[in-house]
């Protein structure tokens, strides 16, 4: 570890600073720019600019702020999926937010500090620290949620979103109360150097402590039992919103529970019961629910569900290779799963859409191609080869078959079967299903074209090498394991 750890050196935290100094700068700026395309560019070029800073530090390992940042390649990896999540909503957005005339120039500014907390999160050994991370992407997605201030149905998620935000803080920072009592620090590592003096001095604390925390993110990640907030939220918030919100918080919120369970209280015996558990429980309900929705953003909603059941089989798995795994996925699920949520962007952005799955009825013969990709985004959402959604279920569940976890494994792949049959509704809609009205124009735009582009691309490319990408997650590991 770089000798920075003793002091306080604010070049690791660079990328952070410059995107939330482009955010701010955006705020003063807005006001007085007419062209707000010229806005969303100056977001995009702060975000790239921010990947680009956050790629210098690969293989740079760094610890500051008296060990409370820690820039490993983990974070970096990490970084990489918020930023290029953040790049792709905001150029999915512009036309939808036009076409609805809900477009702000805050709308940029508050995606790019959502993505500054996140990278807060990644890189942060010290509760504390993790917690402000969260505080400082939540608050930005809370308005996102209700951006559209004229439908109630985004006012609805808005006010949804941020109650049920404010009662998972409640949890988390109870927890970190409990552990602080416990132990008379916040720090990750020096709670790891004594968790088995805390387990048996200070057991009551320590895993009431525990729990809570895990409680917090489970809210954020969307596992069951946690997670009645989504399908209202997702349905009600603006689509490229649902979106971001399906990739980069979860991304985030998994971030900060590998930081803290598979390092702080790695030694926690019990903890394994509980992901397990918890795991079953979030793959079997969100893909039972999905069955039953008529709303794609719904389904979507519930898809997404599943999906954070799939990365606890990897977190209850534990060990390098589960970590590996779990990032590959993450990496995957953000093309495959924003490609989907950009079609239904330019779905939803016709005159009088209520994303009903009905409404996809004949796509296929007006727009083959979208229909094509699509059906791609579908295919890899349930998994199927030689997509990235094959790779990254395949590799998270070898993983749970080498940890012992059988059983598991099978409910995980008979989940993924249920899985085939809402994944595929969509598609068999727009290629054989009756419309019942001319299949109403979509409005093609630059931004829209370049993410479905990227997406695809990055679906069949993640599906076609998987190797490459697997080899740079397992360069991942964090130092302390």
């Amino acid at each position: 570890m770089d000798i920075k750890s003793g002091a306080i050196f604010f070049d690791i935290l660079y990328p952070q600073i410059f995107i939330l100094g482009v955010g701010m700068l955006i705020l003063i700026v807005g006001n007085y720019m007419k062209s707000r395309g010229f806005i969303a560019t100056l977001a995009v070029i702060g975000l790239v600019a921010g990947l680009l800073l956050s790629l210098e530090q690969w293989e740079n390992p760094q610890s500051g702020f008296f060990g409370m940042v820690q820039v490993d390649n983990t974070a970096i990896f990490f970084y990489v999926i918020f930023i290029t999540a953040g790049i792709l909503t905001i150029l999915m957005s512009r036309s939808y937010l036009v076409t609805l005339g809900i477009e702000r120039f805050e709308y940029y500014a508050l995606i790019l500090f959502s993505t500054a907390g996140m990278m807060t999160m990644a890189s942060s050994s010290d509760l504390v620290v993790i917690f402000l991370g969260l505080e400082i992407m939540s608050v930005p997605l809370y308005v996102l949620a209700g951006f559209a201030r004229h439908d109630i149905q985004s006012n609805e998620a808005g006010i949804k979103y941020f109650i049920m935000g404010a009662f998972a803080t409640g949890f988390l920072v109870y927890g970190i109360a409990l552990i602080y009592g416990a132990s008379g620090t916040t720090d990750l590592r020096r709670i790891m150097a004594d968790f088995s003096f805390l387990a048996s001095h200070a057991p009551v604390l320590t895993y009431s402590g525990a729990v809570l925390i895990l409680i917090g993110f489970a809210f954020k990640v969307a596992a069951v039992p946690f997670h009645m907030w989504v399908p209202d939220v997702y349905q009600g918030a603006p689509t490229p919103v649902t979106g971001y919100f399906s990739v980069a918080p979860k991304a985030a919120g998994f971030a900060a529970l590998m930081r803290i369970f598979l390092y702080g209280f790695a030694d926690m015996e019990s903890l394994t019961l509980i992901l397990y558990v918890m795991a079953v429980l979030t793959m079997t309900v969100g893909n039972i629910m999905a069955l039953l929705q008529s709303n794609i953003k719904r389904m979507l909603a519930y898809s997404s569900i599943a999906h954070a059941g799939y990365i606890l089989v990897g977190l209850t798995a534990g060990g390098e290779g589960a970590l590996s795994s779990i990032l590959y996925y993450l990496a995957a699920y953000m093309f495959f799963n924003l490609g989907a949520f950009a079609v239904v962007t330019l779905m939803d952005s016709r005159a009088g859409s209520t994303a009903d799955i009905g409404e996809i009825n004949g796509m296929a013969d007006k727009y083959p191609y979208l229909a094509a990709v699509f059906a791609l985004f579908m295919f890899a959402l349930a998994g199927f080869p030689p997509t990235a959604g094959f790779f990254g279920k395949f590799y998270i569940f070898s993983e749970a078959v080498k940890g012992g976890f059988v059983w598991l494994t099978i409910i995980a792949v008979m989940n993924s079967f249920v899985s085939v049959y809402y994944y595929l509704r969509p598609v068999v809609a727009a290629y054989f299903g009756p419309a019942e009205k001319e299949f109403s124009p979509v409005a093609y735009r630059p931004g829209i074209i370049a993410v479905l582009l990227i997406t695809a691309l990055g679906t069949v490319a993640l599906g076609f090498f998987p190797g490459y990408v697997l080899e740079i997650s397992r360069m991942c590991m964090f130092p302390f394991m």
